[in-house]
């Protein structure tokens, strides 16, 4: 999720030190501490604004505490600053969590603090998706927000193309990009220049593909010789073929501008997006009136005929956060603040996602966002995204070989090499 900073940004990691960070559960609030708090509500709009408030609140409850905000675009914080921070002995405190492969990767690595002991009561207020951010059955972070992804369209250029009711099918789908050419509209926009947006289409194509088992396999064993990955990259291929897409697609931002793709459509510039629930308050930060256009609509991914996977699943994921291991006892608690039910329930109306602690959906403002905690409630089976799944590692080689696809230099095989390569180092 990509949502400039409350505070200067800060270039490297500043945990707040080895004084704070040998304090002990009894000495919480005795003492003087500031927090670093990385988070990526990085576009000026509701949902920065509230994190900053949330800081300020948590201040105000507890005034020893001094919580410095960095607000850093997703693709970067998530691949470049978190990596180099931990990786540097000097990472933030808190910070963006994913679950998943990365999550465990992170584990293995003895960078994160264990939260087991001290979020019992947060995790049984959020149900299994609390799983996904936990490894080997111990919890290294928390999720605010959790939603399955889906095409977000606007709904007066489909029926200025003449389409009466969202597609179901790749089939629906592929003819409703043949519309809207035919009326001279940009049928999808896709931010392929941040590689990650364009490479949700191959995702989504092999949970159509693959069955839950070879997902599962691949996620922990690295597995991936199952043919069905190969035609998720032909499926994309084909899909390429139909130029679908906005011009100059490969150099577009994901939701930087309004000349991203996600500003593409909130300025009724193209008529689609492939792009996670928190989409529609990344468009309202890109508009002039700095709201969430009213024409927008939401389908989940379509069904593709012939395909072997469960067409019911859907991809999904959110949004969390963890504590670096050297983090102070009060990062911990700044954490359950941040899950509580009264935070929770202050953040749905920011239209940036759904709350995960049950009964804040309630406050979900946002009519398209209600549709989607419905589907997602009623999906059968949710995927986390494969990136996150499958680990940093292969997550990075996987987008960039999808990506050589869509600038027609890759192969379907290409991505299964690179994932496999990837696996092995």
């Amino acid at each position: 999720m990509a949502l400039v900073a409350t505070v200067a940004l800060v270039a490297s990691g500043c945990s707040s030190g080895d004084d704070s960070s040998s304090q002990s559960t009894g000495d919480l609030y005795k003492h003087p501490v500031t927090l670093t708090w990385w988070h990526n509500a990085n576009q000026p709009g509701p949902l920065r604004d509230y994190w900053q408030k949330v800081a300020n609140d948590f201040h105000a409850l507890h005034p020893s505490v001094t919580i410095k905000i960095s607000a850093i675009e997703t693709n970067d914080l998530q691949h470049n600053r978190i990596p180099a921070a931990l990786l540097s002995g000097n990472p933030p405190d808190l910070f963006e969590a994913w679950g998943g492969g990365e999550m465990a990767d992170q584990v293995k690595s003895d960078y994160l603090k264990d939260l087991t002991a001290d979020t019992k009561t947060e995790v049984a207020s959020m149900g299994p998706v609390s799983k996904i951010w936990a490894v080997d059955g111990k919890q290294y972070g928390l999720p605010w927000d959790f939603g399955i992804e889906g095409i977000w369209y606007n709904k007066d250029l489909f029926t200025q193309a003449g389409i009466s009711s969202p597609p179901t099918t790749l089939d629906e789908l592929t003819s409703d990009v043949a519309q809207l050419k035919a009326k001279n509209i940009t049928p999808i926009a896709v931010g392929a220049g941040d590689k990650w947006p364009a490479a949700h289409w191959w995702y989504n194509f092999a949970v159509r593909e693959c069955s839950a088992a070879t997902l599962a396999n691949a996620s922990t064993k690295q597995s991936f010789d199952d043919p069905c990955f190969a035609k998720a990259g032909q499926d994309v291929q084909s899909f390429v073929g139909t130029n679908p897409f906005q011009p100059n697609f490969l150099a577009t931002s994901g939701q930087v501008g309004a000349t991203s793709s996600a500003g593409l459509v909130a300025n009724g510039k193209a008529a689609m997006e492939l792009m996670g629930a928190w989409d529609g308050g990344v468009m309202q930060t890109l508009t002039p009136d700095q709201k969430e256009p009213t024409f927008l609509g939401w389908f989940p991914f379509p069904s593709v005929p012939g395909a072997q996977g469960d067409q019911g699943t859907q991809m999904g994921g959110g949004d969390g956060f963890s504590c670096s291991k050297k983090a102070p006892p009060e990062c911990v608690e700044f954490l359950k603040y941040i899950v509580s039910p009264e935070v929770q329930k202050g953040f749905a109306p920011t239209g940036a996602g759904i709350p995960t602690v049950k009964g804040a959906e309630t406050g979900l403002a946002d009519p398209v966002l209600q549709i989607i905690a419905k589907a997602t409630q009623q999906a059968p089976s949710v995927q986390l995204w494969l990136d996150t799944a499958f680990g940093s590692n292969e997550g990075t080689a996987m987008n960039d070989a999808i990506v050589a696809i869509f600038a027609h230099k890759g192969t379907p095989q290409g991505v299964v090499e690179a994932l496999k390569k990837a696996s092995a180092r």
